[in-house]
């Protein structure tokens, strides 16, 4: 039986929890993700777990914050004036808003805090700076 290596396109099933047990993410009750290993379209500590298991393995691995969303950055929080958000905007703590730089780059903003005069706006991922432990199952390797 064959192992996951670079420039295989693997189908897993998985679960995200966080260090207090708070399930993020699962592919459980959906189809298994599928991903080419190799290119980075998921993390690296991911990748670098599924890399090597063969079809029927399970595992659970923790992936530090540097091998996943990387550390929170406090250069990527800022605070705006409340009248730089349009008016129609409904703002709540968690919400995420959708901004255009200026090279046309759109980028989402995790609102962390408001109020009438304020708002501040968190470019980080929401997974920046957290470990994260995952159990993994490979369902099939092409």
């Amino acid at each position: 039986m064959s192992q996951a290596k670079d420039g295989d396109t693997v189908s897993i099933h998985y679960s995200g929890t966080l260090d207090d047990g708070t399930m993020f993410d699962s592919s459980v009750g959906n189809d298994p993700l599928e991903f080419t290993l190799g290119t980075g379209s998921v993390i690296p500590g991911f990748e670098s777990a599924v890399t090597g298991m063969k079809v029927g393995d399970k595992k659970s691995t923790t992936i530090p914050a540097t091998e996943a969303y990387g550390p929170h950055d406090p250069e990527m929080v800022q605070e705006v004036p409340r009248e730089q958000i349009p008016p129609e905007v409904e703002l709540e703590v968690g919400g995420q808003l959708q901004a255009q730089g200026p090279d046309g780059q759109v980028f989402v903003l995790t609102v962390s805090a408001f109020n009438e005069n304020t708002v501040t706006l968190d470019g980080n991922h929401p997974l920046a700076g957290k470990d994260l432990t995952f159990e993994i199952e490979l369902v099939g390797i092409a």
